[in-house]
């Protein structure tokens, strides 16, 4: 197993990333790894070549919008606890609806002394709180775990959770889809691929849509980030139940206790700005949308991958005021006029979108402040 110091940034040459940027502008679909490689190792003038050309690969596919979704994150384990301090989570989904959100997205496993069926029973309660809202809800770990509580196939649980309201799963927990980096983060067993992978596509054939993600800037290599990249857009090709790709760095903070102690460096502005460049072009023709994970990003690496390919902002995540604590990320806010902001510098036009990049009704829509150009 060939695993790189955490975060270890590594160059390319100048010669092999001028050859490969030369290559990547006159056809994408003919690079090779050795190519690919050199793109990902790219600094200096050529990487801001190659993040020009992947936003010119953007501006191709999806123009000149900023896409944004008004969501609010809850964690399974709070609102799924039972405790008397915790809000129903009727409530906190009504507040989130009366705030103008169009999208519940909710992560988390349920405790072991939870119902059997408690993650049916939070799909079918947050479903009558606000039935026109879209629930984005349980990552491939969470399915496994309410098949196994109920007795029941993956794919019947699926089957049940989208008939009671679920819309569409989050495809985070893929990590980097190789067995050996899995295990070296989780300190020992890990879920196979096989079994984020087969989960994913099952929630795709049932009728329901993911988003599809890559956790990077760690203790895998190059040759890791685009076998991953390869291995999404082999199940896209398969399913076509992405909606998005979203590249998100693997903070040190939030490195598992037993590699604490190694993941002393966060990722580098120039890796970042380089996986995002080169997803753009690796994915043309399998996914549209590359989304920045901008609660993991300062504002100017935020705005320089909306500029180097990169076309969706993801959610505000609006907190309320039942129980901010809630979500996941609490605190972490976006505003629109951050986002009208951010619009105006980059010369994109702000747009509002549901889930599935669909136009939400006129009387859903969060007025957005206009910007002088």
């Amino acid at each position: 197993m060939v695993l790189r110091e955490w975060a270890r940034d590594a160059h390319a040459t100048v010669q092999a990333v001028r050859a490969a940027v030369r290559h990547v502008a006159d056809d994408p679909s003919s690079l090779g790894d050795d190519e690919w490689l050199a793109l990902l190792g790219a600094s200096g003038a050529e990487l801001d070549e190659l993040c020009a050309l992947a936003d010119d690969a953007r501006r191709t596919i999806t123009g000149d919008e900023l896409t944004f979704v008004v969501n609010r994150n809850l964690d399974t384990s709070v609102v799924g606890s039972g405790r008397p301090d915790v809000p129903d989570v009727s409530d906190l989904v009504v507040e989130a609806w009366e705030l103008g959100a169009t999208e519940i997205c909710l992560q988390g496993p349920l405790s072991v002394d939870a119902p059997t069926d408690g993650y049916l029973r939070l799909v079918d309660t947050i479903h009558a709180a606000a039935p026109q809202m879209h629930l984005h809800a349980f990552r491939p770990p969470e399915v496994r775990d309410a098949a196994t509580r109920m007795g029941v196939s993956v794919t019947e649980l699926l089957r049940r959770a989208h008939a009671a309201g679920l819309g569409s799963v989050p495809g985070t927990a893929a990590q980097i889809l190789d067995d050996d980096v899995r295990a070296h983060l989780a300190g020992g067993a890990a879920p196979p691929v096989a079994e984020w992978v087969s989960t994913i596509e099952a929630a795709h054939q049932v009728g329901m849509f993911s988003t599809a993600t890559m956790l990077y800037g760690h203790v895998e290599t190059p040759q890791h980030q685009l076998d991953h990249l390869r291995a999404l857009c082999e199940m896209q090709r398969r399913t076509r139940g992405f909606s998005e790709l979203i590249l998100m760095p693997l903070l040190p903070e939030n490195a598992p206790p037993h590699l604490r102690e190694v993941a002393t460096t966060p990722v580098t502005r120039r890796e970042t700005r380089a996986v995002h460049a080169v997803a753009r072009l690796l994915t043309l023709g399998t996914f549209d949308h590359i989304q920045v994970a901008w609660t993991k990003h300062d504002a100017d690496t935020t705005e320089a991958l909306l500029g180097g390919g990169a076309d969706d902002i993801g959610g505000l995540l609006i907190d309320g005021d039942l129980m901010p604590d809630a979500g996941q990320e609490a605190g972490r806010v976006l505003g629109v006029d951050a986002i009208a902001d951010l619009g105006a510098r980059l010369g994109r036009n702000p747009r509002q979108r549901t889930t599935g990049y669909a136009d939400p009704p006129a009387q859903r829509l969060t007025p957005i402040p206009q910007v002088r150009r």
